[in-house]
């Protein structure tokens, strides 16, 4: 547990939970950062910050959807974080948010935005001057700025993506490329299951509906509103994409294997009636005319050859072999 104070213009770093009780009964601005669930942090919580037990139990435990609750004291807020997007799915880090008075509480497990949050306000105090609601947007744009580096990310992903439908569709490394497309359209629909909550919080924190977002900072929870809806769009786009590349994926597949059926038929065709001359010479009947003369066999290799060549040459006229299907 680690807490910054503002003391005037200074900004003071302490663990100490002495210290960190005297702030807040002193009323001073307080940023306390949870990093585990300890016996200090949570009398702190209790008995100190007087919080709902559920929303402490919420604070340390893994919700799969964020989540907004208004209480008359605090607002409690439960976004998603992105942390990186593996081949197989999104790494979601969940940041709770508790906005009081003055004084707000974060539990970022990983330390995937409040480090960086940290790290600014140690070379400037001006948010935490300017209010905790600014402290709080400072959190939440960094976390949905998170977001850009994994969108792009998916961006080259899907390009590669794309080729590789188109190289390798139908052929022995062909399943692996329909795994990666089974594995993103994964991710993208977890993204957006998460994402249709998140959105609707971070549209109630925009418009005004709690006392702890002054008016003047609702254009700047907007402005995080609108990053995220834009990012929402990119990745419904994205899924259309994918959903594209699977069907070029059966489309290509389907056409490869016509090509290769087309090419069987057409052997087939070719070796039927050759089939039928060997099996009619084949027979044993004692009187066939044919079986005494002495150009019987050269006769009915040259007959075989003129057939092949002639179903050959029928197929090459009809554009089935050599070149395109042509209209009868």
């Amino acid at each position: 547990m680690q807490a910054r104070i503002l003391d005037g213009d200074k900004l003071l770093t302490t663990t100490d939970p002495a210290e960190i009780r005297a702030a807040l009964a002193a009323q001073q601005r307080i940023w306390i950062d949870l990093e585990r669930q300890t016996a200090e942090a949570d009398a702190l919580l209790t008995d100190v910050l007087k919080l709902h037990p559920l929303t402490v139990e919420d604070i340390w435990a893994d919700r799969s959807r964020p989540k907004i609750d208004d209480f008359d004291d605090y607002l409690y807020v439960i976004i998603h974080g992105i942390g990186a997007a593996r081949h197989d799915k999104l790494k979601t880090v969940e940041i709770d948010v508790v906005i009081g008075p003055h004084w707000l509480v974060t539990h970022d497990p990983t330390g995937l935005v409040t480090d960086d949050v940290g790290t600014d306000l140690d070379h400037s105090t001006r948010t935490m001057v300017k209010g905790i609601a600014w402290l709080a947007h400072a959190v939440l744009d960094r976390a949905v700025d998170r977001y850009m580096p994994v969108i792009d990310q998916l961006d080259t992903e899907i390009e590669q993506l794309e080729n590789d439908v188109l190289d390798r569709a139908g052929t022995p490394r062909g399943r692996g490329v329909l795994m990666r497309i089974l594995a993103f359209k994964r991710r993208l629909q977890e993204l957006r299951r998460m994402s249709i909550h998140q959105r609707e919080i971070l549209l109630r924190l925009s418009r005004g509906e709690f006392d702890e977002i002054p008016a003047d900072a609702l254009p700047f929870y907007r402005d995080i509103y609108d990053h995220f809806l834009r990012i929402n769009d990119i990745a419904e786009g994205y899924r259309d994409l994918v959903t594209s590349s699977l069907d070029a994926y059966l489309s290509v597949q389907s056409n490869r294997m016509n090509e290769i059926m087309k090419t069987l038929t057409l052997m087939s065709t070719v070796m039927m009636p050759l089939t039928f001359i060997v099996g009619l010479y084949g027979m044993n009947f004692k009187h066939m005319p044919e079986l005494d003369w002495v150009w019987g066999y050269p006769a009915v290799i040259g007959l075989m050859i003129a057939v092949v060549t002639g179903i050959v040459l029928w197929f090459r006229h009809r554009g089935w072999i050599g070149g395109h299907d042509r209209e009868p």
